[in-house]
């Protein structure tokens, strides 16, 4: 085995995209229109504000499209975070992520899994649990044997979900009956609809940055991660607007805000029981298409933490053979596992994992969007083959996005945003861990060399 090998340019452009298509487009578009309608007072404010999640996403595509076409690297934002501020704000990005973002995303995302699959077939007392623990472990698995086994099965998964979000788009949109308008309200939003409906479209629209972490391993990715970047948005954006077009013909503003299971209701009413079974496979593969990207991506920054800091070595190792990260991939695939086991019968809700989740998320976003201004300032000697468009104001509204969002995220939020905050800042000791193990090395290499 070649553990002292570097990521290869192995992804094409439709690779990473359909990888970030599928990261993306999970089961947040099953749950958020009906959260995101019940904070909008007319048709027009609701279709607004996933159009201005749309662009939101757009200009943050735009800023980290120079970053990834002029620092690929398989750690991705962490990458960019230590290039501009340092070791500590890095770590404790990569941290939050190992330990709380992405493993957290994929056991909740495992839970959902494991909710449909036990009405299918139950496993006794804890069918969920272990349909849980099954999936976590069979798409790591599919991962650790390589990167060509881990883009097929996200290929043959997106393909999938989109096919079947176009079947429930295409009916209710032409087959349905149309309810009537319900304008009830001004289209421009107040100050807490804003906030409150951005935190849930965003999140529907998060994951599209994970472009980052594959920019080492997209052919040509200094010419290629700007088309990954823009082509990812567009197929995002172009699907989100067609489902909620659909469902606001089919069920009216009213009817998504007081839904729990929107594409359920609007199946149901064409096809009975037969189309709600049509969406519960569809969430399924949806699940598991957001999972495996999770996994894929995920891995990549552990992998990046494990290159420089020697507490977690470890991790840095590349498998050549399979060109893939398999120590980091076990190591998130056995954190989120232990998640599994820790929420077995106390499991939190969706909007709770959303409130754990989203400061921590929308603070490290912001640095991200700063470090274009530090890095162009740090290192204006390097060749920048795509350049952010309206520098400085493009990356300027990003942060301003992010800002925006943070604040949201802290005000509109109860006690679960304290404890993912409180959680990231339990990486603080082991910086102080590894600044000792180091220092330890230094010296001992020093004797050595005597």
């Amino acid at each position: 085995m070649n553990f002292a090998s570097k990521p290869k340019e192995t992804l094409s452009i439709f690779d990473a995209v359909a990888i970030i298509v599928g990261m993306v487009v999970g089961v947040g578009i099953f749950k958020t229109p009906a959260i995101v309608a019940a904070s909008s007072d007319s048709e027009g404010m609701l279709i607004l504000f996933w159009l201005l999640g749309g662009l939101a996403s757009f200009i943050g595509a735009l800023c980290y499209a120079e970053l990834t076409s002029t620092f690929p690297h398989a750690g991705g934002d962490y990458h960019f975070l230590r290039k501009s501020f340092g070791g500590t704000p890095s770590f404790l990005y990569a941290w939050a992520r190992m330990a709380v973002i992405q493993t957290g995303s994929i056991a909740m995302v495992a839970f959902l899994i494991g909710d449909y699959a036990s009405e299918i077939f139950r496993l006794g007392a804890y069918s969920t649990s272990w349909y849980a623990a099954f999936t976590i472990v069979l798409l790591t698995l599919v991962n650790v044997a390589g990167i060509q086994q881990g883009k097929w099965t996200q290929k043959t998964l997106i393909v999938a979900t989109i096919a079947g979000l176009f079947i429930v788009t295409t009916i209710g949109l032409f087959v349905t009956e149309t309810q009537a308008l319900e304008q009830t309200g001004n289209i421009v939003p107040g100050k807490v609809a804003l906030g409150t409906a951005m935190i849930f479209v965003l999140l529907t629209y998060g994951g599209w940055n994970e472009a980052a972490f594959l920019s080492a391993e997209v052919k040509s990715s200094r010419r290629n991660m700007v088309r990954v970047l823009i082509y990812s948005i567009g197929t995002i954006t172009a699907i989100y607007l067609l489902i909620n077009l659909a469902l606001l013909k089919s069920l009216g503003l009213s009817g998504m805000a007081s839904s729990d299971a929107v594409m359920a209701d609007l199946m149901y009413g064409v096809f009975g029981v037969k189309g709600s079974r049509f969406i519960s496979l569809l969430i399924l593969l949806a699940a598991l298409s957001t999972i495996n990207a999770s996994i894929i991506t995920g891995a990549r920054t552990s992998y990046a933490l494990g290159q420089n800091y020697p507490l977690l070595g470890f991790l840095g190792r590349w498998q050549g053979n399979r060109n893939t990260p398999v120590n980091a991939l076990l190591l998130q695939g056995g954190i989120a596992l232990l998640l599994v086991t820790l929420g077995t019968g106390t499991r939190d809700g969706f909007v709770m994992m959303v409130e754990y989740t989203a400061p921590v998320f929308w603070l490290f976003f912001l640095m991200v969007g700063i470090s274009i201004f530090v890095l162009r300032r740090k290192h204006p000697e390097i060749e920048r083959t795509f350049s952010v468009p309206l520098y400085p104001l493009t990356p300027f509204l990003f942060c301003a996005i992010c800002l925006f969002m943070l604040y949201s995220s802290l005000v509109y939020t109860s006690s679960g945003s304290l404890v993912g905050i409180g959680v990231l800042l339990t990486g603080i000791p082991l910086i102080f861990l590894n600044r000792k193990i180091t220092r330890n090395i230094n010296e001992n290499t020093k004797k050595e060399n005597q």
